[in-house]
C-alpha cells in the first residue's frame, strides 16, 4: 500500500494558521471605544503582505499585521478580516464579528 508523505503540501501553498487576535476579547466595545486586531501567521515562505478587509468587500482598511479601529460608532459593527499574501497565494482569517454596544 501506498503510505502518503506527511505533510507534504504542494506546490504554492498559501500561509497557512492565519489568525486574528482581537484586544479587548470577545470584540464587543463600547461606543466611542477603540479596537486592536492582530493579525498572526503560523507559517509561511517569502515577504508576507497584509491587508484588512471589512464585510468582505471593499478597499483595504490598513496593511500591516496590525488594525487600530478608533472611536468606534454604530456602523462601524461589521465583519472584519485579514488576509495575507506571500506574493504566490492569498490566506484569509475566519471574519471577526465586531460587535459595537
Amino acid at each position: 500500500s501506498l503510505s502518503p508523505c506527511v505533510p507534504c503540501p504542494p506546490a504554492g501553498v498559501p500561509p497557512p494558521g492565519v489568525s486574528l487576535w482581537v484586544q479587548p476579547p470577545g470584540a464587543q466595545v463600547a461606543l466611542g471605544d477603540s479596537l486592536e486586531l492582530n493579525c498572526t501567521v503560523a507559517a509561511g515562505t517569502g515577504p508576507l503582505s497584509f491587508s484588512w478587509h471589512r464585510g468582505g468587500s471593499g478597499a483595504p482598511l490598513g496593511t500591516g499585521p496590525r488594525l487600530e479601529l478608533r472611536q468606534l460608532g454604530d456602523n462601524d459593527s461589521d465583519r472584519y478580516q485579514c488576509r495575507v499574501s506571500d506574493g504566490d497565494s492569498v490566506a484569509e482569517s475566519v471574519p471577526l464579528n465586531v460587535t459595537v454596544l
